[in-house]
């Protein structure tokens, strides 16, 4: 017996239960199915030009830039003309995510490389899950379609983010996680990102790209 069930079997011994009686197992049910939602902020809020509105101020406001095209066919145009004006080489590393691997790349000078990142890799594009309007923050589902290495090992990274995937605040974009992947079959981790990486540890000094990129770059698709 682990040391876990000792502690769970002394509880239920103090408490006289055996843990399989069934209203007790209908409570706890019914707790994770109707739990009460904690005090939400409003600042998010409103209809989707406004979260749209909020996003982008608040990326900018933690040092990303953004920029905003029709549809995904002129993402690949915005990322060469980013990577141009910013002096980085014509390079990127994206994952399977279709979202990615169907755009016209073939229309820029950007070299592609596929799959996860081994840290030699100085630009990176992901397709974001979604967003939260409220901080500014990018949330990105790990797996082979987007490699988590993609979002803290190169040092410029791209996100690819649909305006429509907007969510108020992070309680929303969980939901939405749940409706989207189902029990069971949700994304090993979920990366919440706001602006580049970031410290201030030595002097308080802000220091950009401590433990990632030091570049964010935000291509926002309007097309759902």
């Amino acid at each position: 017996m682990s040391a876990r069930e000792t502690i769970f079997e002394s509880i239920r011994r103090a408490l006289n239960v055996s843990g399989n009686e069934a209203p007790r197992r209908m409570a706890v049910d019914d707790r994770l199915a109707r739990a009460p939602k904690g005090v939400i902020p409003s600042r998010g809020g409103g209809d989707a030009a406004m979260r749209l509105d909020v996003f982008k101020a608040e990326a900018m406001r933690a040092q990303a830039s953004v920029a905003e095209v029709a549809r995904y066919d002129d993402a690949p145009a915005e990322i060469a003309r980013y990577l141009r004006e910013n002096n980085l080489p014509a390079t990127l590393r994206m994952g399977g995510d279709k979202r990615l691997t169907e755009m016209p790349w073939s229309g820029t000078l950007i070299e592609i490389s596929h799959g996860p990142s081994d840290g030699h890799d100085l630009n990176g594009v992901s397709a974001a899950f979604g967003a939260v309007a409220e901080t500014g923050t990018l949330a990105l589902a790990s797996g082979a379609d987007n490699p988590t290495t993609l979002n803290f090992l190169p040092d410029n990274h791209i996100v690819v983010l649909a305006a429509s995937e907007i969510g108020a605040d992070y309680e929303s974009v969980w939901s939405r996680l749940r409706e989207v992947y189902g029990k069971g079959a949700m994304p090993r981790t979920l990366n919440f990102i706001t602006g580049p990486s970031r410290s201030a540890d030595i002097e308080q000094t802000l220091l950009l790209g401590a433990h990632g990129p030091r570049r964010l770059h935000i291509v926002l698709v309007a097309e759902a």
